[in-house]
């Protein structure tokens, strides 16, 4: 019997922010008074709207296979979506809905890398893009992007990591787990730089309708007609929407790479779920006040979370722009002893939180900055202060 597995497979680190929500869920069970600022998931009920439409999708019998890249309708949608919001001009043709915005980056990735192509990435990134290039063959190259420069590369920075080899680079904005906005002009100068190296930018806009302070989300698509031929665009319902278990995401894309992105997920996959692909046409075509309503109040939990912070001795924080996380500095705190005793690292700073002060918070090690947290404000208020309150205490007592 062969007792060898998969070396790619096995090389895959498992998900830290899963891991801790998981930590978090278990101790719940035990009847502990768990605060989680762990998983990026909205706390507020999907739209009356959209689950009417998904009710309506069963009652009429709407629940067998639909084609592999979605309903004729729901590509539709969100081709009229893009060119209406995001002045992105794909055709129904070069849009591929999928399982969930991860899925479609898996698509993306392997619909265009080959072994030994490489990834431009900055970091901060979400922990998952580097693994996902990695499956599809590829090579994550890690482009630091510190505090001084809000967390975002440079346009210098992007051509200094490009080379022969590079396929892709990924910009994600809002980010995931900075809150940093990339501003027009600052995409600007990112485009030029893609278009004259002649690579795709993975442009990741999941978090597009959670902006702040008057910031803007502009897609680097819609900057002209060149960036638009070298731009794939990857979004999908789960935040704006709070549409996390439904899991429906959509891509554009030149139309080759759309038809492999297709090809692939047919043999992968097949066609995402029928119900909840009707809800969406529903959620992008119907009334969009409930986004307002949940951005508004995603914004106060922000200001709190950020003058809370602001104070605590020994960790310092950016004001996000936009998504629903605080991206914390505790390269400070990690210096000083708890019980006398020296802090080992970032996932031990976690692991304190979580077993003695029952507040999950996010190492970020495997988002590229290990003497960083990343806190969720997709809580409630009233778990918020009580969480802060618990980390402030911790931070009071170090040595």
């Amino acid at each position: 019997m062969p007792r060898s597995l998969s070396k790619k497979g096995m090389a895959v680190k498992p998900s830290s922010t899963l891991a801790i929500t998981a930590k978090a869920k278990a101790l719940k069970a035990e009847g502990k008074d768990v605060v989680g600022f762990g998983a990026g998931e909205p706390d507020f009920a999907t739209p009356e709207n959209i689950c009417a439409v998904a009710h309506k999708a069963i009652d009429t019998g709407f629940t067998k296979y639909t084609p592999a890249a979605g309903t004729q309708e729901l590509r539709k949608a969100v081709s009229d979506k893009f060119k209406k919001v995001n002045k992105l001009n794909y055709e129904p043709n070069q849009v591929v809905i999928s399982n969930g915005g991860k899925h479609s980056l898996t698509n993306i990735f392997e619909a265009i890398l080959n072994p030994g192509d490489e990834v431009i990435i900055p970091a901060p990134f979400w922990l998952s893009y580097p693994e996902i290039v990695k499956l599809a063959d590829g090579t994550p190259v890690i482009v630091r992007c510190d505090a001084s420069q809000n967390y975002k590369i440079t346009p210098e920075q992007l051509a200094a990591a490009c080379n022969e080899k590079t396929k892709a680079f990924v910009l994600t904005s809002p980010s995931n787990p900075t809150g940093m906005v990339y501003s027009r002009e600052e995409l600007e100068a990112l485009a030029k730089v893609i278009v004259e190296k002649d690579i795709y930018v993975v442009s990741d806009e999941i978090y597009e309708y959670l902006t702040y302070d008057g910031a803007e989300h502009v897609s680097i698509g819609s900057l002209n007609d060149e960036i638009l031929e070298h731009t794939i665009t990857c979004n999908g319902m789960a935040k704006g929407y709070a549409m996390t278990g439904w899991r429906i995401g959509y891509a554009g894309a030149p139309a080759d790479v759309a038809k492999v992105m297709s090809s692939v997920q047919s043999h992968q996959t097949s066609n995402p779920n029928s119900i909840a692909q009707m809800a969406t046409v529903e959620a992008l075509t119907g009334p969009q006040e409930s986004v307002a309503v949940m951005n508004a109040e995603f914004n106060k939990r922000r200001i709190y979370m950020y003058e809370r912070i602001s104070k605590m001795p020994l960790v310092k924080c950016l004001l996000p722009q936009g998504a629903f996380y605080v991206f914390v500095d505790v390269s400070e705190a990690l210096t000083k002893k708890y019980k006398g005793a020296p802090i080992a690292d970032i996932s031990e700073f976690a692991k304190i939180l979580i077993e003695d002060f029952l507040t999950a918070v996010i190492p970020c090690a495997d988002f590229g900055f290990a003497d960083h947290i990343r806190l969720s404000y997709a809580i409630s208020m009233e778990q918020i202060e009580k969480g802060l309150d618990r980390i402030e205490e911790f931070l009071n007592g170090l040595e």
